[in-house]
């Protein structure tokens, strides 16, 4: 049975995550590495509308399949994603999966390390974004086109 869709029920709070989703297209985080996180967190929360759209998103970017097809195992990848995107994959999957522990002191040290606070700031508010989509992805049921 179809489920109403958010932006016609709830066409405020569907303008403020847009909103949110501006300020991110418009942070310093290159657009690849928003897709790669965003694909991640969308992997983990099992949301097949995400995946879908950020895979072709981050192919129109010039993304390879070899590598969209390994940031579920990008562990076990690690020539393939370089030390930056390797950190990115490891904050969206330590605040993704926020109930197991959060973000570590050990990762949050060596964000603020290699990114700054303003972009470490800007990476995590990417996380949550796409949390948040995520959740109304998989909350409505919504599918892959």
């Amino acid at each position: 049975m179809p489920r109403f869709i958010m932006a016609q029920v709830q066409p405020d709070a569907y303008k403020a995550m847009g909103a949110l989703s501006k300020y991110i297209a418009e942070s310093n985080i290159d657009r690849l590495h928003q897709e790669l996180i965003r694909i991640r967190a969308s992997q983990i929360n099992g949301c097949a509308y995400c995946v879908n759209h950020h895979t072709r998103d981050a192919r129109k970017l010039g993304e390879t399949e070899q590598r969209i097809y390994l940031i579920s195992v990008w562990r076990e990848a690690t020539n393939i994603f370089s030390e930056e995107e390797q950190l990115l994959l490891a904050i969206t999957e330590e605040i993704t999966l926020i109930h197991q522990k959060g973000l570590s002191d050990e990762l949050y040290d060596k964000a603020i390390q290699y990114f700054g606070e303003e972009k470490t700031a800007q990476i995590i508010m990417t996380i949550i974004t796409i949390n948040a989509w995520n959740r109304i992805g998989v909350g409505l049921n919504m599918h892959p086109e």
